[in-house]
């Protein structure tokens, strides 16, 4: 079974920013998005919402996508080769952008900070009786496509003891923070720029080994959502696409999966896919282990092209789950 649109809404932006303001419970956000709408540049353009069945694994690796990786987060640049359209995941919760409006400044949150009409949107499909998910209530993957959401600011979470934020403000940090720090780190982008986004849920807060049921989960998740992603840049582009695939550790947060596990099984879901990656991997020591996770998993692909071989062979691994970092 082909990943399929199980509902797809088109909005306008200035209708959907001006009938659904998002709802910001945190004062420092409140602040972000005073700066962001700040700018002469109205909100503007059309937002298309699609979200995905599941898609069935094929039996066999039959391509080898592109793979890079980049040491830093996400800058949301924009690739100028002709035809290539560019996705960056939302590292997304269950029930989709569920917290954006809360104090906590996870991977998901900073997204919606600096894209605040995905809030709109949430908002928007919960008045439509359309449940912003991205797993439904059988626990199968329904991945979310978004395209052309502006995206407004920029906002620097990174440590900057120059700056007086030697923790940076990523997290708990940021509830923390005062509104003096939050707007220092904040750049309105003028114009704003336009972003594709990804929106799948990782498998959350498991224990021990990782079981081949677990594993394969992931790779159906991170395969239908590639691949839905692939699907969609062949209706954005009028020439023959291709599609490359922002990410980084995806679930490894306050989902407490394994990064080098979860690298490694996005490589098998990008090959399957037929899309490229770059990986970014917040820093250059996490680079190294981003690199060693995908030789491993390039070598599992050479000694045999059949996927369940190939899943086999890396629960033999014994990945273990991580812990929470609590963000």
């Amino acid at each position: 079974m082909i990943s399929k649109p199980i509902d797809r809404v088109r909005f306008d932006a200035s209708v959907l920013i001006r009938e659904h303001p998002p709802q910001w419970l945190n004062r420092n956000k409140k602040e972000v998005f005073e700066i962001s709408s700040s700018s002469d540049y109205p909100f503007e353009g059309e937002v298309v919402y699609a979200k995905w069945t599941e898609s069935e694994l094929p039996d066999s690796v039959t391509g080898h996508s592109g793979f890079s990786i980049c040491p830093g987060v996400f800058t949301y640049g924009t690739c100028a080769s002709p035809g290539t359209v560019e996705w960056h995941m939302n590292f997304a919760d269950p029930c989709l952008f569920v917290a954006y409006g809360s104090s906590l400044l996870a991977q998901d949150e900073l997204q919606v900070l600096e894209h605040p009409a995905l809030g709109s949107l949430r908002d928007a499909l919960s008045a439509m009786r359309k449940p912003p998910v991205t797993v439904n209530s059988c626990g199968s993957p329904t991945p979310v496509t978004i395209t052309g959401i502006q995206r407004r600011c920029a906002f620097d979470t990174q440590p900057n003891p120059d700056c007086d934020r030697p923790e940076g403000l990523y997290g708990n940090a940021f509830a923390r923070a005062s509104v003096e720090d939050v707007v220092a780190a904040t750049t309105p982008l003028s114009p704003p720029t336009f972003t594709n986004i990804l929106a799948i849920a990782a498998p959350a807060c498991g224990f021990g080994n990782y079981t081949i049921a677990q594993i394969r989960n992931v790779v159906c998740t991170a395969y239908s959502g590639f691949l839905a992603a692939r699907i969609e840049s062949g209706i954005l582009s009028k020439a023959p696409s291709k599609t490359v695939i922002h990410t980084g550790f995806w679930g490894c947060g306050a989902f407490g999966g394994n990064r080098s596990l979860m690298t490694l099984l996005q490589s098998l879901s990008a090959d399957l896919a037929g899309v490229d990656i770059v990986f970014h991997s917040l820093d250059e020591s996490k680079a190294e282990l981003v690199e060693e996770a995908r030789d491993l998993y390039v070598s599992l692909r050479d000694s045999s092209s059949s996927v369940p071989k190939i899943l086999d062979a890396i629960a033999e691994q014994g990945f273990c789950w991580g812990e929470s970092d609590g963000n």
